[in-house]
């Protein structure tokens, strides 16, 4: 096992740096599809939500709290609210939640 882990991490660094470099070495000039354009543009706000939305729902004590939580945050910023309020009245909906079903 101990020495594994150097096998390991050797194939997650190169499929990391394969990742990186194919594309600057395969994709010459600029990419002109409408299609990947887009959907590159919205690759980083995909990967973000993926990574958060499990937190969202599993962090809290209860997933109500977190989904309620979500529901709000959701709500504020299509009504157009910034980050801060939005993070801020989040975590009071989990606050307020949490506190009445474990009380």
């Amino acid at each position: 096992m101990g020495g594994n882990i150097y096998i390991y991490i050797a194939v997650m660094s190169l499929v990391s740096f394969a990742v990186r470099v194919l594309p600057l070495t395969l994709i010459r000039g600029q990419i002109k599809s409408r299609f990947i354009r887009s959907f590159l543009y919205y690759v980083p706000y995909v990967t973000l939500a993926v990574m958060t939305f499990p937190a969202i729902v599993e962090t809290t004590q209860s997933p109500v709290a977190g989904a309620l939580a979500l529901a709000a945050g959701v709500g504020l910023a299509f009504a157009g609210a910034g980050l801060f309020p939005v993070a801020v009245c989040c975590c009071l909906v989990v606050l307020a939640v949490e506190g009445v079903l474990v009380a």
